[in-house]
């Protein structure tokens, strides 16, 4: 059998997979101390990915409690240097830009050839938060098995809403989001609104198949608390949330398994760099963009 026809299968097989369930046991399996498992686990992992664990805070695998620890290690302070000259968006996340570009006028973001969403149904059907990205700028970036998985502000940003938004949990892979209509509008995601000096920026982190959690350092792993409905918290009168400010470069979140970041920001309030496009592998801190 083909590669294509095996990732058409698995695709349809997607469809038809009880993905929270199965999701729910490999968030079980990660979270085993067992030292001679846990151990076979990460070695073969590393093998099979090319972890590069030089530039981990903690080199020595076996030094891990569990598989989780492990795959959301922490980085050496000097692997990834940040832009911080004025007006540098720096990349938030280790991975690949699946997309980039502007928000289209009738509202729609490109996902891959022949598919796209609304910004609208991506923000849980929130027209008041839709509204402040109307013809804004999107990015899009794929967190592959071997990435770190730790999230980071592209720029300084005071929190005002969060938003669950239960889902499915479909593969987000590149032959995934080529074959899934409206993909990242399906998935299981949290969405965080932050106002920047750039404006509004959502940071939204979506769900993928096998991905056991979603965190945020403000209020650790979200899916766990909220079951099967839209759930929102407001941060930007402080009556109810404690204020949430976060420097250029501070961790906000991770992922226990790997996904896919979504940034949006407003209309020609940014520039992307022009270096970057489709597929291009990214690094957190790298110049992402620049505001004005």
């Amino acid at each position: 059998m083909t590669l294509r026809f095996l990732n058409h299968l698995s695709i349809l097989l997607q469809y038809i997979l009880p993905h929270h369930l199965l999701t729910w046991c490999v968030r079980g399996i990660t979270r085993i101390r067992f030292v001679p498992f846990k151990n076979f686990v990460i070695k073969r992992f590393i093998s099979a990915f090319n972890v590069d664990m030089s530039i981990a805070q903690q080199e020595d695998p076996s030094a891990y409690p569990d598989f989780n620890s492990f795959f959301t290690r922490t980085l050496k302070p000097e692997a990834r240097p940040i832009a911080n000259n004025p007006g540098d968006i720096a990349c938030p996340v280790d991975g690949a830009i699946s997309q980039l570009g502007n928000i289209s006028d009738e509202g729609r973001i490109f996902q891959a050839k022949g598919h796209d969403y609304s910004l609208e149904e991506l923000l849980g059907g929130s027209k008041e938060m839709a509204a402040l990205f109307e013809r804004g700028a999107f990015a899009t970036i794929y967190l592959s098995p071997k990435d770190y998985h730790r999230i980071h502000m592209p720029l300084q940003g005071k929190l005002q809403e969060m938003v669950y938004i239960p889902g499915r949990l479909f593969s987000v892979s590149k032959f995934a989001s080529e074959q899934v209509p409206r993909l990242f509008a399906r998935n299981e995601r949290l969405v965080n609104l932050f106002e920047t000096e750039a404006g509004p920026m959502a940071m939204i982190m979506v769900g993928a198949l096998n991905v056991a959690g979603i965190e945020t350092v403000w209020a650790g792993n979200i899916p766990d608390t909220v079951n099967w409905e839209i759930k929102k918290w407001r941060y930007r009168d402080n009556t109810l949330e404690k204020a949430v400010v976060l420097d250029h470069a501070e961790e906000m979140g991770r992922f226990n398994m790997g996904s896919t970041v979504i940034l949006l920001f407003s209309e020609q309030r940014i520039q992307w760099n022009t270096e970057l496009n489709a597929e291009c592998p990214v690094q957190l801190g790298q110049r992402l963009a620049s505001y004005r």
